[in-house]
């Protein structure tokens, strides 16, 4: 029988205290979860946030600093800090754990993410724990992740996890304002539900870059590929091994059928587009259907641009400009222009090689 993959991330506020050091007697606990997860025969990669927040409970910086410069400095201590205090928690329990630093470029490049997923798939063999974090030591803003949770969704996809766990400093997603007595937590969401985006602030955590908009976000893209996600407080104990016990804690984004690989690695492709691709109010409809599977036809599309070769990653969207989705063209933009409109031609983008997202 296959061993569940599970992709667990935890952010800053769960580890650390609020002066910014990490609070090891927390950090124990989850570990020691995580191990016996592992022990009931999982295999469990971890995504961590907190470098920065365990470097400021270490060197004091200018606030006048520049912001770039404090954020590398920051990490490339606490990093060290957050790894060593790993190394030393997950020893008693013989595991092994591994530092992977990530930017959004080694998701963008071919290269890369297959030299990265094959190093994750190198380390799980060998029952090594791989701790992923971003590398903030030399990420400048345009190859920054929006959050961890950004970087947790695309280690999900890349690996085809099961199951994503992401352990916060609240108790789920809320029906409404958490300090309203009507408010109480949502405990399933469906893949196409979106309700829950009225009860959501932008606000974000006091170290993070981020917030429950982003988790969500990336929750319920990851169930649309087939990945469950669940949202839980991760300052509570037992937290992990209760969910994977089948406990109904937090809040689940519940996946949908699971897609092929193919898919899972271009709906995460954004960046690495070659061409935009629009298309008529009719063809969106069809493609945005649920109730059959349709390839971009040349048919329905008003307008090309870029210059994009087959094999390429393009963009698709509808005639208000709105994003629907990517896909991989299966000709060059040039013939793609020739056929604009025109019935009977080969599809742009095969469905087995298109990612939709409404």
């Amino acid at each position: 029988m296959p061993r569940e993959r599970i992709v667990i991330k935890i952010g800053t506020n769960v580890i650390t205290k609020d002066t910014g050091l990490l609070d090891i007697d927390h950090m124990r606990h989850i570990v020691a979860d995580i191990a016996t997860v592992i022990r009931g025969g999982a295999e469990v990669i971890l995504v961590s946030s907190g470098a920065m927040g365990a470097g400021r409970g270490i060197v004091a910086l200018d606030e006048k600093e520049d912001p770039v410069v404090r954020r590398q400095t920051l990490a490339a201590v606490g990093q060290v800090a957050l790894m060593g205090t790993y190394a030393s928690l997950f020893r008693p329990h013989a595991i092994v754990p591994a530092q992977v630093l990530a930017t959004k470029e080694d998701f963008r490049d071919r290269t890369h993410y297959m030299n990265m997923k094959n190093c994750f798939s190198s380390l799980l063999r060998q029952g090594v724990i791989p701790i992923v974090n971003e590398n903030d030591v030399v990420s400048v803003t345009e190859l920054m992740f929006t959050e961890n949770d950004e970087l947790a969704g695309l280690v999900s996809s890349m690996m085809n996890a099961e199951r994503l766990i992401i352990l916060t400093s609240v108790d789920g997603v809320y029906s409404g304002d958490p300090e309203s007595p009507d408010a109480h937590i949502i405990e399933t969401i469906a893949p196409q539900d979106i309700s829950w985006q009225k009860s959501i602030a932008p606000t974000k955590s006091s170290f993070g870059r981020g917030g429950m908009k982003t988790k969500c976000a990336v929750a319920q893209k990851l169930a649309t590929l087939g990945i469950r996600t669940h949202v839980v407080n991760g300052e509570k104990q037992h937290a992990i091994r209760e969910v994977v016990a089948g406990k109904n804690i937090g809040t689940t984004f519940l996946p949908e059928r699971q897609r092929s690989n193919i898919k899972k690695r271009i709906a995460y492709a954004y960046g690495q587009e070659k061409g935009t691709v629009y298309i008529k109010k009719d063809a969106r409809e069809i493609l945005t259907s649920k109730q059959k599977t349709c390839s971009l036809l040349p048919v329905g599309i008003t307008k090309i641009e870029g210059a994009f070769e087959k094999g390429d990653i393009i963009q698709i969207k509808d005639e208000k400009n709105q994003r629907l989705g990517l896909g991989v063209a299966e000709y060059p933009a040039d013939t793609a222009r020739k056929y604009i409109g025109v019935k009977g031609k080969k599809p742009l983008v095969h469905y087995d090689y298109l990612y939709i997202e409404k």
